[in-house]
């Protein structure tokens, strides 16, 4: 289970806004987990969400978790990402034009974002329109290499 700390104001601000933009109500509970989602150097399961803000004395409830993880995924704040183990995992969307593949540590299960390495599409077919991409490429991360 990764460690948390507490979100930078900042952070919370940035959420807010990425929140706003999106014309909808900003409630406690998106800005709680839209922040944590930013914060996080990798991935995070239902379960890690709702450790890492009950640690920060944030408790909601598993429906509002689950609500909220959909909420933003649906209005591109974050990624919807299965594992290898078939758990759902979630991060921040930073940029919705970037499109980047994912890795997952096949020793310690850590899935991270791979913002640094561009991918090449080539155009589709007519008649297609791209909405998403998902590559997650797999083997073992720095950490685990080291260990």
């Amino acid at each position: 289970m990764p460690t948390f700390a507490p979100p930078p104001a900042s952070t919370q601000d940035f959420a807010r806004e990425r929140l706003r933009s999106r014309g909808e109500r900003v409630t406690s509970a998106r800005v709680a987990i839209l922040t944590l989602l930013l914060d996080s150097p990798t991935a995070l399961s239902h379960q890690d969400i709702a450790e890492a803000l009950q640690a920060h004395g944030e408790q909601f409830d598993r429906v509002t978790l689950y609500r909220v993880l959909d909420w933003l995924v649906a209005h591109q704040l974050a990624h919807k990402l299965a594992g290898e183990d078939r758990i759902w995992r979630f991060n921040a969307v930073a940029d919705e034009q970037h499109i980047h593949p994912h890795f997952q540590c096949t020793a310690c299960g850590k899935l991270s974002c791979l913002d640094a390495v561009q991918l090449s599409l080539s155009p589709l077919p007519a008649g297609y329109t791209l909405q998403a991409v998902d590559t997650t490429l797999r083997g073992i991360c720095p950490g685990c290499k080291r260990a």
